[in-house]
């Protein structure tokens, strides 16, 4: 895939924004689009063949979808947890922002069937991974215990200096329990909003070989490859996570250039006990 359809820069303007998609030759599955709306207006869509996860960013809006209302705030993706809902194909709704919001839309074609689900904060599974310079923190929205058909969804934060997707791993060959097909898309927020992160993908042959240095807003789609994440001395970086494949078991296999790490994260685990 060419370069330029990897990483994206942060849109501009009102409304519904288009960031990813298999139309825009991006990906075979995922979707990601923004929706950002002024305060007092309101946003009409539909789910079409897709099954929708919305993922308030900022604000306080209202969803409203199958006879079903939900509501919920956010000061930022830097402040507690989430607000969703999960939309399923074919299912019309309406986003009310009773302040200025901004929504990401993240959706995978789908088998019919399923129920609107409000994600709210004491839904999502928080975690804690790695150590020392690599240790992040995780929310998981949509894992692979939520009734959904295609769609993991969830959301990483790296604190100041700190790795994340690390050691390295990659999810591109369908090799069950070892490894599932997911593409995968990252969306970022940085804190303060001036800094950047750095997102390596690669692959182990030296085909894929690249290094995108990601700011506030921008978008990187990893179709295969390894992908760590590297946040710099004084900013924290978040972002947004999707994947969409062959199955919804998140089955990866580490770079085992780099795995070792994993046996030194345990050994760490044991002498802090």
């Amino acid at each position: 895939m060419a370069r330029e359809k990897l990483y994206v820069p942060a849109p501009e303007g009102i409304g519904r924004l288009p960031v990813v998609s298999p139309q825009l030759g991006q990906t075979q599955w995922l979707s990601l689009a923004l929706l950002r709306l002024e305060a007092g207006s309101e946003y009409d869509g539909e789910t079409g063949g897709d099954e929708v996860v919305a993922v308030l960013l900022t604000g306080i809006a209202e969803v409203e979808a199958d006879g079903k209302r939900f509501s919920g705030q956010r000061r930022d993706v830097f402040s507690g947890k989430a607000f969703g809902v999960y939309l399923p194909t074919a299912t019309k709704f309406r986003v009310r922002a009773h302040t200025f919001v901004e929504i990401a839309l993240i959706g995978a074609p789908a088998q019919r069937g399923g129920e609107v689900i409000a994600i709210t904060p004491d839904l999502i599974k928080s975690r804690s991974v790695g150590q020392f310079n690599w240790r992040r923190d995780i929310d998981d929205l949509v894992d692979a215990s939520f009734p959904a058909k295609r769609l993991l969804v969830g959301e990483t934060r790296n604190p100041p200096g700190n790795w994340s997707s690390y050691p390295p791993h990659k999810h591109e060959v369908n090799d069950p329990p070892f490894e599932a097909r997911l593409e995968e898309v990252y969306h970022f927020r940085i804190f303060p909003s001036n800094g950047f992160a750095v997102q390596l993908l690669y692959s182990g042959d030296g085909e894929l070989r690249d290094a995108f240095i990601v700011r506030d807003g921008d978008t990187v789609v990893i179709p295969k490859g390894y992908h760590p994440v590297a946040a710099p001395p004084g900013y924290s970086v978040y972002y947004l996570w999707a994947l969409a494949g062959e199955g919804r078991n998140l089955f990866f296999r580490y770079d085992p250039q780099h795995e070792w790490v994993i046996g030194a994260e345990r050994i760490l685990q044991e002498l802090a006990q």
